[in-house]
């Protein structure tokens, strides 16, 4: 029987495996397994890089296929007119969706004492539910359901209903409602509006706060592919720095304007022009090179809390829209815009979610 297994869909995702393993006894370390799923991620080179630290046995890629990429599940998507016609058709659309995965999952998960999920809501979630598989589930981003509870919405109405059923694997519900879900990982649970029996809280922050000088080191190595060219970056231009997160908001076209608006208004200190540097969110599809050519912009192939661990890196503000920026420290001020700022660009009902539950 093999220890531990940790199912990454993103940089950050990785990130937090990276944390917990560190977290525990050095006896203990280096006896994991990391899948990184390619559905909704490109990891580039992480694998090479993920194998030659010290902190996972095997890396392992696993080319999870979306719902839609499985023509036979589209007719139960349709709306039957009713409740009872719309459960027995999701009934059959969860169990056939797992089934469907089977012949791309890479590991035999029966082999592992303990298997951790990040968002679950994905098809391996399905998956184990399908084959009665036993696992932890863990949050998708920090303290991301304090502003968009997944589960809850996307079963907003009978939920009462549907989370019983999911409790007997009649269906999926994600983010610990499902049956075979033992807990749910998440950041702080008092910022969670709606609270599940499930959850256990693991504070990140108690987590980044054990690293040793070692520990950091290995995460530098890992996740990052030129350390000097990245270096280079933050060095260049005026001391006055400004860190915009980006996120793969709206259309492209809004997109662009969304963050053309935000360096405009949060992109000089005390009136002074200050060195502008962008990081792409590893989903955000936008060519921030070529639209803001003007400005600095950074991988998007790390998690930013990586940068709180290279000695000296400062910025005098950080601007975000919906990236939880609790964890940042290397940052005097953190703009967090939040929903009241994208009211201006999309209706709000399509990121106010919690609201709507």
């Amino acid at each position: 029987m093999k220890e531990r297994i940790y199912v990454c869909h993103t940089f950050y995702h990785v990130y937090v495996a990276c944390l917990k393993e560190l977290a525990l006894p050095k006896e203990r370390q280096g006896k994991a397994t990391l899948v990184l799923s390619t559905m909704s991620n490109n990891f580039g080179n992480l694998k090479e890089r993920a194998k030659a630290c010290r902190l996972f046995e095997e890396v392992v890629m696993f080319d999870e296929k979306e719902d839609v990429f499985f023509p036979e599940l589209k007719k139960y998507h349709t709306d039957k007119g009713n409740l009872v016609l719309n459960m027995l058709a999701r009934i059959r659309y969860t169990k056939l969706l797992g089934k469907l995965q089977e012949p791309y999952i890479p590991v035999d998960f029966r082999q592992y004492k303990d298997i951790y999920v990040f968002c679950d809501s994905d098809p391996i979630g399905y998956y184990l539910s399908y084959k009665k598989i036993y696992y932890h589930a863990l949050e998708d981003g920090l303290n991301c359901i304090e502003t968009y509870d997944t589960a809850r919405y996307d079963n907003r109405g009978h939920f009462a209903l549907k989370a019983w059923m999911s409790s007997k694997n009649l269906i999926f519900i994600q983010n610990g409602y499902g049956k075979y879900c033992l807990d749910m990982e998440i950041n702080d649970k008092s910022v969670v509006p709606y609270p599940c029996d499930k959850y256990i809280e693991q504070s990140r922050a108690e987590l980044a706060d054990r690293l040793t000088d070692e520990d950091k080191e290995v995460l530098l190595r890992l996740f990052m592919e030129d350390m000097d060219g990245l270096m280079d970056q933050l060095n260049c231009g005026a001391d006055d720095k400004i860190l915009v997160l980006t996120e793969p908001l709206c259309e492209l076209d809004v997109r662009r304007q969304i963050f053309s608006d935000v360096i405009e208004q949060y992109g000089a200190i005390d009136g002074r022009p200050a060195q502008i540097l962008i990081k792409p969110h590893p989903r955000d599809v936008l060519d921030y090179e070529k639209e803001f050519p003007q400005h600095v912009v950074l991988s998007g192939s790390f998690p930013m809390e990586i940068l709180n661990f290279i000695p000296g890196v400062r910025f005098k503000r950080v601007v975000s829209v919906f990236t939880v920026p609790n964890a940042i420290r290397f940052a005097e001020e953190i703009v967090f815009l939040g929903e009241d700022f994208m009211d201006k660009y999309e209706a709000p009902e399509l990121h106010r979610q919690n609201e709507q539950i």
